[in-house]
């Protein structure tokens, strides 16, 4: 299944330097990870914006909220998952 989800990230201004850079590092290594293996298939930078919006490829619900949850950033991120359908006019769906 396939879902389109944004990513607002809220990081605190004053957490620690430190932490914050592990943090992102964790996530991109994560992230990476995930595009590697297929399931993140797409991430777009929302311009002028601490978001992106993504696509991801899974068998379905359980999997995503499994893989969302695991992201080091979630506890900063306001997330919104919208499940997609192919659409009869994309040239791809002939």
């Amino acid at each position: 299944m396939l879902f389109a989800v944004t990513m607002d990230v809220a990081i605190p201004h004053d957490l620690d330097p430190g932490v914050r850079e592990d943090l992102i590092a964790r996530e991109k290594s994560y992230c990476q990870e995930l595009q590697e293996a297929g399931v993140w298939r797409h991430i777009w930078r929302c311009a002028g914006q601490y978001a992106n919006l993504s696509v991801f490829d899974v068998p379905g619900n359980d999997e995503l909220h499994h893989l969302l949850w695991n992201l080091p950033l979630f506890p900063y991120m306001t997330v919104s998952v919208t499940p997609l359908a192919a659409h009869p006019s994309a040239l791809t769906a002939r």
